[in-house]
């Protein structure tokens, strides 16, 4: 019963600091983490200590899947320099250094052992960086890099860490840790592309949302269980499912579906994501416990993990440096390829008037020059400086993978209860010192993130083009209803005036003057207003069946979505 009623205030608590964290200034994982510190030394707090394979294998996987659904796939593909880079290199870089540097410190560690707690605190969390960096605007560029390397570098760690913990038992060599690690990153590339598309196949058959989302749960899962069955990475194989899922849910999902997946997914990343935050600082007391001062005091350990969390900020800093200049090289390099994309395309259209030319082979050349002078615009345009690579360097928090991973050590491994609070402490002080003082890191650098006035410019010219290219269906002389018949000239106009009132309400928004359109929405939101009351007046009574009533709640709902989507990022008014 004591263990519901801290689930209970667990949630409560997430729910509170959630909501007063932004006017503090303060990213929710961190006011977490210092709550549970100060929880887990109340009196009649039992002593919590939670599985490491729970974490890993239960709560990591749907956390890695929700955060990948939504990252597109064209803006990682674009970034994939830089977050292969840091979610791999500078993962494998930083385990050894830090390994060797606590295996000369601890004189009964062997080397792969201390290789191995360096895998454990060498991942960074993008959670708190990320949350961070939403709330004061950072670039949508920086932030697809962060979000990209948490999702990848945990893999990496523990693909590394399960390495380490073999070798340090003598049952592997070099030459076959590196086989290994090649063989579980490519199987788990192969197993999340299979399970990405075959779910997405079979969710498309679907046509109830609540049965589709509640399959979307198994997704996760199903590609880290069959992964991590054959010695693969499952939670790489989680990320891969989760982008190709995401990727493909505009093409194969209904909008009903994409909208209830949604809000189930964001509400159980929030609780798992906020959750283990706060559990990782109420388990601070059980592992201070743990700790047998004759091999390691707590002091010693504690200090050991501030001095392991200095030397992994120098060590991100100076990867980061030549990283950001070879990302300034091809930013360079883009701006010199845009003038021979751009004649490659004049050319192009010159060979569509040729008689001779295959409509089929210039549609597939154009489609890769296009895509290709998109991505040579993006990188032109969004190239990230050396304002971008400090906040990069200095977002190096540590998160609850550290801790979990460091509690499946092995049990004979010496100084086993110091190494885990090594790894917390290394936790905590990223956490609390790198991220406490990120905004101010983020303000003081006069990083700015995207401008509104463009994203509606360019959210008009999309709308638009879209809008043209819907507007030529109904002029398609072959356009004939379902029975056959031909539709009605008034019911044409009718759904061309809905095509161009949309067009022309963004235009609205892009000028950022009130029109008439804009008083059409204020107007109809009214209209909906007074529907709704009386909606719930007709329930009251009970004149309509509750299924009847259910019907028309949604189809107010959605209508009123609708409009809120079109009066600009916020959504109001």
């Amino acid at each position: 019963m004591e263990y519901a009623i801290l689930g209970l205030f667990g949630v409560l608590a997430i729910v509170v600091v959630a909501r007063f964290a932004p006017r503090l200034g303060v990213a929710s994982p961190l006011l977490l983490v210092v709550v549970g510190i100060g929880a887990s030394f109340v009196p009649g707090v039992p002593e919590i200590v939670v599985p490491p394979e729970l974490i890993l294998s239960v709560v990591l996987p749907p956390i890695l899947y929700a955060a990948a659904v939504n990252v597109p796939l064209v803006d990682f593909r674009r970034n994939l320099k830089a977050i292969t880079g840091l979610s791999v290199l500078l993962v494998i870089v930083s385990a050894f250094i830090t390994g060797f540097a606590l295996y000369l410190v601890l004189p009964d560690l062997s080397l792969p052992a201390a290789i191995a707690l360096g895998a454990v605190i060498s991942p960074p969390d993008a959670v708190a960086a990320t949350s961070i960096g939403k709330r004061l605007g950072l670039p949508p560029r920086l932030v697809t890099v962060l979000e990209g390397e948490g999702l990848v570098n945990d893999a990496t760690a523990l693909v590394l860490l399960r390495s380490a913990i073999a070798a340090s038992a003598g049952a592997v060599s070099l030459g076959e840790v590196a086989g290994e690690f090649a063989y579980a990153v490519a199987a788990a590339i192969v197993i999340g592309i299979a399970v990405g598309y075959a779910m997405v196949w079979v969710r498309s058959k679907l046509d109830d949302p609540i049965l589709n989302t509640t399959l979307s749960f198994t997704v996760p899962f199903l590609a880290f269980l069959p992964a991590e069955e054959l010695n693969a990475s499952g939670v790489l194989a989680v990320v891969v499912a989760g982008l190709i899922t995401g990727h493909n849910s505009a093409r194969y999902f209904s909008s009903h579906d994409r909208i209830a997946e949604r809000l189930n997914w964001r509400t159980a990343q929030f609780i798992l994501e906020n959750g283990v935050f706060l559990l990782m600082g109420i388990e601070l007391r059980t592992l201070i416990d743990q700790v047998e001062a004759d091999d390691l005091s707590v002091l010693e350990a504690v200090g050991l993990g501030i001095l392991a969390s200095i030397l992994l900020m120098l060590i991100r800093t100076l990867f980061v440096i030549p990283l950001i200049a070879v990302l300034r090289r091809d930013q360079r390099r883009a701006k010199g390829q845009e003038r021979y994309l751009d004649s490659a395309l004049r050319k192009l259209d010159d060979r569509e008037h040729d008689e001779d030319s295959s409509p089929a082979n210039t549609k597939r050349i154009r489609g890769f020059l296009t895509r290709r002078r998109a991505d040579v615009s993006f990188l032109t345009s969004e190239g990230l400086g050396w304002r971008g690579g400090a906040v990069i360097a200095w977002s190096g928090m540590r998160g609850v993978v550290t801790l979990a991973a460091a509690q499946s050590l092995p049990t004979d491994i010496p100084y086993r209860p110091q190494l885990i609070l090594i790894a917390f402490t290394v936790a905590v002080v990223t956490l609390l010192g790198n991220g406490g003082t990120l905004p101010f890191l983020i303000r003081k650098l006069g990083i700015v993130g995207t401008d509104p006035r463009a994203d509606r410019a360019e959210l008009a010219t999309l709308i638009n083009e879209i809008s043209d290219v819907g507007l030529a269906t109904l002029d398609n002389p072959d356009l004939l209803a379902e029975n056959g018949g031909e539709f009605s000239p008034d019911v044409i106009q009718r759904v061309r005036e809905d095509s161009v009132m949309r067009s022309e309400s963004v235009a609205e928004v892009r000028s950022g003057q009130p029109g008439p359109h804009q008083q059409h929405r204020i107007l109809r939101l009214r209209v909906l207003q007074a529907e709704r009351d009386a909606l719930l007046d007709a329930r009251a009574t009970g004149a309509y069946s509750s299924r009847v009533m259910e019907r028309a709640q949604n189809i107010l709902d959605l209508e009123e979505s609708r409009l809120a989507q079109l009066s600009g990022p916020s959504g109001r008014q």
